[in-house]
């Protein structure tokens, strides 16, 4: 899968959040200053391009939906990160924010009692 732009990441997640949207919905949805309506569809074809998003007819227009789960990309993006910057290894992960972010020892069994949780799943 290919990694977004944060231009493409801030649509999908307007898309993960409407579910169906057109362009001009898109555009909305976004704060102040709003980017341009010809910059938004630029960007939802490039993610069309890429197999995230897809189209259905309504009307003259097109109403986009997502291809793939915000679950999914998130899965992706945090492998994509453990890969790159800890050597595919949570552990050193969970070891450098730990140092850097100085997590109290609640907050570590909270993040273990979790990854248990699931584990029996």
């Amino acid at each position: 899968m290919k990694q977004l732009t944060k231009a493409e990441e801030d649509i999908m997640q307007i898309l993960w959040q409407l579910n169906k949207a057109n362009v001009k919905a898109i555009v909305e949805e976004f704060p102040e200053p709003k980017p341009a309506y010809n910059t938004v569809s630029t960007i939802v074809r490039i993610l069309e391009s890429k197999g995230f998003v897809d189209y259905e007819k309504k009307g003259k227009g097109h109403l986009y939906f997502p291809l793939i789960s915000q679950q999914e990309y998130s899965n992706q993006s945090i492998n994509k990160l453990v890969d790159n910057y800890f050597q595919g290894s949570f552990k050193s992960m969970v070891s450098f924010f730990m140092k850097k972010n100085d997590i109290s020892l609640n907050e570590l069994e909270s993040v273990l009692k979790e990854i248990n949780k699931k584990d029996n799943e």
